[in-house]
């Protein structure tokens, strides 16, 4: 057989990814800063923070922390370029002479300068959200937490802080809505430990249907198994209705609502009923705290794919945040009523007591006038 060369790879290893348009906007932005450096009176609320590379902030902290030179001077000497290298340079070696000069090739139109910072602002406010999104996945899937759940929520505290911030910087315009295609909900946990408590809650509350009016703030999408949420909303529907709860009027109602299959049988459904154990508000907690979790983390992807798309505009991206924070507060409102204290029902005041050394005044007024007569 003939040997055939081997095929050349379709790509250089040494190859680098091209820039991303905020590279180019920083750099025109500095640039228009060397060349007029009066022009940062005018370019808004701007620090070396919103750069997305160090050494981009680094040479804008010079710009605003040194004072430009004498316009006459600075035509005719290089003092504005040599002040922010010795100002910059001890602390980003990479900065040289040769990259300001490549700074100022890429000022595009100095007029523009405000424009540019605009973008940077942007840009550092799309950065911002992506962060504040990983923190709150890492939350809600790390359960080395003490209290992962609370620790998730203070995440979409802090994240909801940011949207208000970024709120108030960016003004709203048309076409508001992020056209990014939201991912995949991760898969919910139906490992051993959960199934086993999804079940003993089913359980539970089939043997003392008492508790289903006070756990109103459990739902059957709450549940990671979803035939057993399915046999939740059979036990809820009884107890709406007012019916009698016990193992066959669940099965019996289970039937009705389609669930019993050649997979799920009657028999299957009478053994999952039959370990009750504990409170159901207890294990009901716990479906609530894995669904608290699993809606932390879809909240978290979706918010992430939203600002790694660079086709949103930060009202764009606002905007989707605030939609998806607002399902997560949904699930947080119910449980906040399920961990909530019940608040004690205050005692009634007791009428004070009547006794004979001291007659109430109608009674005695009647006494006195017959003892004048």
């Amino acid at each position: 057989m003939p040997n055939h060369p081997a095929r050349e790879p379709d790509f250089d290893p040494y190859d680098t990814p091209p820039d991303p348009p905020i590279h180019y906007a920083e750099q025109a932005l500095l640039g228009a800063l060397l060349l007029e450096p009066h022009r940062r009176e005018a370019i808004g609320p701007l620090g070396p923070e919103h750069f997305s590379r160090p050494l981009h902030g680094a040479v804008f902290a010079a710009v605003v922390a040194l004072t430009p030179p004498d316009p006459a001077l600075h035509v005719r000497e290089p003092v504005w370029l040599a002040s922010i290298l010795s100002h910059a340079g001890p602390t980003i070696p990479a900065l040289t002479p040769s990259y300001l000069h490549t700074l100022i090739a890429c000022a595009g139109m100095p007029e523009h300068a405000a424009e540019y910072a605009g973008m940077i602002r942007a840009d550092h406010a799309r950065r911002s959200v992506r962060v504040h999104a990983e923190l709150l996945i890492q939350a809600a899937c790390d359960p080395t937490l003490p209290d992962p759940a609370a620790v998730a929520l203070a995440r979409a505290d802090a994240l909801t802080a940011l949207i208000d911030d970024l709120g108030s910087r960016f003004s709203p315009h048309p076409g508001s809505l992020p056209r990014t295609p939201s991912p995949r909900p991760p898969s919910r946990d139906t490992g051993e430990e959960t199934t086993s408590e999804e079940q003993i809650l089913l359980s539970t509350a089939t043997a003392r249907p008492d508790s289903l009016p006070t756990m109103r703030w459990l739902q059957a999408e709450d549940f990671a198994v979803p035939l057993h949420g399915q046999l939740f909303r059979c036990l809820t529907s009884l107890a709406h209705r007012g019916a009698p709860v016990d193992q066959v009027t669940v099965l019996w109602e289970a039937q009705h609502q389609g669930i019993l299959t050649e997979a799920i049988n009657a028999r299957d459904v009478l053994e999952m009923l039959a370990t009750p154990a504990g409170s159901a508000h207890h294990w009901g907690e716990q479906v609530l705290r894995r669904s608290l979790l699993h809606s932390a983390h879809t909240t978290g992807l979706r918010i992430q794919a939203y600002a790694d798309d660079r086709t949103n505009t930060p009202h764009q991206l606002i905007t989707g945040t605030r939609r998806a924070l607002a399902e997560l507060t949904a699930v947080r409102v119910r449980w906040h009523r399920a961990t909530s204290p019940t608040p004690a029902t205050p005692p009634r005041p007791r009428a004070p007591a009547t006794t004979r050394a001291s007659p109430r005044t109608p009674s005695a007024a009647p006494a006195t006038a017959r003892a004048s007569r």
